[in-house]
């Protein structure tokens, strides 16, 4: 997963065809239990979309904002910039993959 920092959105995010970004926190035990799978999972997705990793309170805190980020992990999908479908909290990895499956 690539580190996301606020200027990605505008420079890659709303360029690439498909990018999933998880919005997370270093201080969150879901979001740690969410980040290797994510990880493990992009290698499965390797050319069909990009993963990010956002820290909502460091690189990323203002597109977390902007996209209405209330609780972490949130995880979500955009197609050229575009939201089009968003998972809160970490359900499992057969749900992560679920979520993916649908999305790219």
């Amino acid at each position: 997963m690539i580190t996301f920092n606020d200027n990605d959105f505008e420079e890659k995010i709303k360029n690439e065809p498909i990018s999933i970004i998880q919005f997370s926190a270093s201080w969150c035990s879901p979001c740690k239990a969410l980040s290797p799978v994510l990880d493990k999972l992009s290698n499965d997705y390797e050319g069909k979309a990009s993963f990010y990793y956002a820290d909502v309170e460091e690189g990323g805190i203002n597109t977390g904002s902007a996209m209405g980020i209330r609780g972490v992990p949130s995880t979500i999908c955009f197609k050229r910039g575009v939201e089009v479908d968003r998972m809160v909290g970490f359900p499992g990895e057969a749900k992560v993959k679920e979520f993916l499956d649908k999305n790219i």
